[in-house]
């Protein structure tokens, strides 16, 4: 039996913006809380197929969709064409209404089917918590308008070591090890699933003493990278997610690792994280410096690593 949903919210910023948002899917997971990765795996700005990973509860569910994109009609169309059980099937539409004063109005249409009638009531549940996840979401980046690129901040640090890429990889990917491996990391709260996906709980001290718990959704395409994101935050991000790159020299002797970090300051906690005079560009500069610290002594210790085991 077919299920069928729609979903709708009015947003303060014009179609084609918002249309821009909904339409490239690598934005995803820094706007849709669910949304642990998402790429174009073949296609154009006419028709794709994407893969996505999103969460669903505790769990990670991956699928395939082939989408339809049309910029005129301010319409994007959708259908899995490898669902994750339990759903059995799944497709939809986002349609953008232009309204008065710069406003639109969007809908997002589900159709479903189960694999089973057991799982149809917590299939409705999942896609009704995520369709309105999403549509606040949305909402919530796109009314930020030139605002965006100022709570907005994406950075690589880099280092090069005498080593394989498969080497590197093997010490990120491990973080079940990193207490043992890494100062900062106090302790760690790691599962893998049968598809490599990895949820991680992990508690850090920073240089003043004070500890910071986060958990994240992992996910590894081998000895190539690994993203990831955050579902728990500390208090001045709404966002992070984030990036391990290894790349290999040409005779394979020596790996670039980069770490990349993607993340959205929350206004609203500056003040009271920073104090009363701080402004969001004292953010950027505050987190830019604590994630870049311990970004790069993870990536000198990996890189030691991977030159140990070349020896």
């Amino acid at each position: 039996m077919t299920h069928e949903t729609e979903h709708t919210i009015e947003l303060a910023a014009p179609a084609e913006a918002v249309y821009g948002l909904i339409a490239d899917v690598s934005r995803w997971p820094w706007i849709f809380p669910p949304t642990v990765h998402a790429e174009r795996i073949e296609g154009d700005d006419a028709e794709e197929v994407i893969r996505l990973w999103a969460g669903a509860g505790d769990d990670v569910k991956s699928w395939t969709s082939r989408r339809r994109l049309d910029p005129a009609a301010l319409r994007v169309s959708f259908r899995q064409e490898k669902s994750a059980p339990p759903v059995a099937s799944m497709g939809g539409e986002w349609l953008l209404e232009p309204l008065p004063g710069d406003r639109t109005r969007v809908r997002l249409l589900h159709d479903f089917t189960a694999v089973d009638e057991a799982s149809t009531g917590w299939l409705e549940d999942v896609v009704d918590r995520n369709s309105a996840a999403e549509l606040a979401a949305l909402r919530r980046v796109a009314e930020l308008g030139p605002e965006l690129e100022e709570v907005m901040l994406t950075f690589d640090d880099v280092t090069e070591a005498a080593g394989s890429a498969a080497d590197a990889y093997e010490f990120i990917d491990r973080a079940d090890r990193w207490p043992e491996r890494l100062p900062h990391v106090v302790k760690v709260d790691f599962r893998e699933d049968e598809d490599g996906v990895q949820t991680l709980g992990m508690e850090t001290k920073a240089k003043d003493g004070s500890t910071h718990t986060t958990r994240s959704f992992r996910v590894g395409f081998p000895n190539e990278r690994i993203v990831y994101k955050q579902l728990v935050l500390p208090a001045l991000l709404s966002v992070h997610t984030g990036t391990w790159l290894f790349e290999p020299s040409p005779d394979g002797a020596r790996v670039a690792i980069t770490s990349r970090h993607t993340v959205a300051i929350k206004r609203s906690a500056v003040k009271d994280v920073l104090g009363e005079d701080a402004t969001v560009q004292d953010a950027r500069r505050y987190v830019r410096n604590a994630l870049g610290a311990n970004s790069r002594a993870t990536l000198r210790l990996a890189g030691e690593y991977a030159e140990g085991k070349a020896r």
